[in-house]
């Protein structure tokens, strides 16, 4: 049994010196890359200079021009936002002298109203509008569990008067 135990240590011990082995190789072929990268760029550095100023050139001009595609089509939709202001009269936004008039307005519209309806009132053809009843606020308790509904009781039904109608002037 000891022997077998031996020959699994000498195995194990051969996989990590292999494994160690190709770390250092492979260690050792990184450096003779990047000398000869160094040897190769120190002998021809205006030729990658020139082609790195070649390629940065490239990349000026793309991004001018995604530039001004930018604009121009930003400027197309300004011009067309402007067009629609135009034909809704929406020029400018509305300022705080436009809402104040527009809020005397209404003010006049609503008092004149008032006045009509007092009028009609007062000549017995309208009758004056009743404002609804408020409605009563519930008791948190009453939100949880509400009450069973109960079939109200019928009342009794009136005859309606029809309303009479006045002929226009």
């Amino acid at each position: 049994m000891t022997d077998d135990k031996s020959k699994v240590t000498d195995k194990a011990g051969e996989i990590a010196k292999n494994i160690w082995l190709a770390g250092v190789g492979a260690y050792g072929r990184a450096v003779d890359e990047a000398q000869g990268r160094l040897e190769k760029a120190g002998v021809e550095p205006p030729k990658l200079f020139r082609e790195l100023v070649k390629a940065g050139a490239a990349l000026e001009d793309e991004a001018r021009d995604a530039i001004e595609a930018g604009s121009s089509a930003r400027s197309s939709v300004e011009d067309r936002i402007n067009r629609v202001r135009e034909n809704f009269n929406l020029q400018r936004p509305a300022r705080g002298e436009d809402l104040l008039a527009l809020h005397e307005k209404i003010d006049r519209l609503a008092n004149r109203v008032d006045a009509l309806t007092a009028a009609l009132a007062a000549s017995g053809t309208v009758k004056t509008p009743r404002k609804a009843p408020a409605k009563k606020k519930t008791s948190a308790r009453a939100k949880k569990s509400p009450a069973k509904k109960r079939p109200a009781a019928k009342k009794p039904q009136t005859a309606k008067k029809a309303p009479t109608r006045r002929k226009s002037r």
